[in-house]
């Protein structure tokens, strides 16, 4: 067999040389082939990247989601501090996501800059925004599903109280089949009883929103302020506490006191868990209605760093 070199050697010569016919035709389909791999699609490495960073963003949203399902299966079970406990194992897959999340955009950050790409970062940082969506939409979908699940595993984790155990449980044939048969999409009329109130203030759900779109544009603004001053984009990248600072003093002071009140007043019998589990439904729409609002916050918080970042 001829190489692909000999190939497009006789494709380029000189119509002068003398080409035997065996040698013209293998010449003609190293042609062929070559002009037919010039038109496949390649995936360049940016584009790995940014897969991995979609990636890492779905499940870091994905997680933080499913964490309003924790205080359901709390409820149910009556065991909150086991729960969050067993829930904090869960959590530190996100802590790993999200520790790997910054570098990788960081990187690309510094990329587009070293060789003067103008291809639309903005853009890429919208497609993470919109991941974020997305596995915030997915998350409380799952909602339902998840909180079965894991009042499930705590059930187990008190009888057994070993994290070992409760591993194996899971990829047993008796978890595999709760696994199958515990699935289940949010009921109607769990979404049609919103109607009736949403368990939750206003106040609180509106706070909730606006502290989920600081919170999930905070680390790309950051990364985005970079770019837009690369003289100063170390000074911007540690500035996102700037912007995860608001967010953080909002879900501390405000929401997070607000649903741990309303998980003791379930336990205590002084509210319905129907009503508990309307304002959990509320507050993961919140969620994601915040992610959504991030798309508008990126570009001010971005230039908001950008400011500081001159100031200081």
């Amino acid at each position: 067999m001829r190489s692909p070199a000999l190939g497009v050697g006789l494709c380029t010569a000189n119509s002068g040389h003398t080409v035997s016919e065996p040698d013209r035709q293998e010449a003609e389909r190293q042609c062929t082939r070559v002009d037919f791999d010039s038109r496949l699609p390649r995936v360049d490495a940016m584009d790995i990247q940014l897969l991995i960073i979609c990636g890492l963003t779905f499940v870091i949203h994905v997680i933080a989601t499913l964490a309003y399902a924790v205080r359901i299966a709390g409820v149910r079970t009556r065991r909150i501090a086991v729960s969050f406990s067993l829930f904090g194992i869960i959590a530190l897959v996100s802590r790993t996501a999200n520790s790997f999340q910054g570098p990788f955009i960081a990187k690309r950050v510094e990329l587009d800059i070293a060789h003067h790409m103008e291809h639309g970062l903005l853009g890429d940082f919208r497609l993470f925004l919109l991941t974020a969506t997305v596995a915030s939409t997915i998350g409380a979908f799952l909602i339902p599903t998840f909180q079965r699940y894991f009042s499930r595993a705590v059930d187990h984790f008190q009888a057994n109280r070993s994290i070992p155990r409760l591993i194996l449980h899971i990829f047993s044939r008796g978890g595999g089949s709760y696994i199958r048969l515990g699935a289940r999409l949010p009921s109607r009329r769990n979404v049609t009883q919103l109607a009736t109130g949403a368990g939750v203030s206003w106040r609180v759900i509106g706070l909730n929103a606006i502290a989920m779109a600081i919170w999930t544009v905070g680390v790309f603004a950051s990364l985005y302020a970079g770019y837009l001053k690369p003289e100063l984009r170390v000074t911007c990248a540690n500035l996102s506490s700037v912007i995860n600072g608001f967010a953080t003093v909002v879900l501390a002071v405000v929401i997070d006191p607000q649903v741990s009140v309303m998980t003791d007043d379930v336990i205590e019998g002084r509210i319905s868990e129907n009503s508990f589990r309307r304002a959990i439904t509320t507050l993961a729409g919140a969620r994601v209605l915040g992610t959504l609002c991030a798309q508008a916050a990126l570009v001010p918080a971005a230039l908001i760093i950008v400011r500081i970042a001159e100031l200081i």
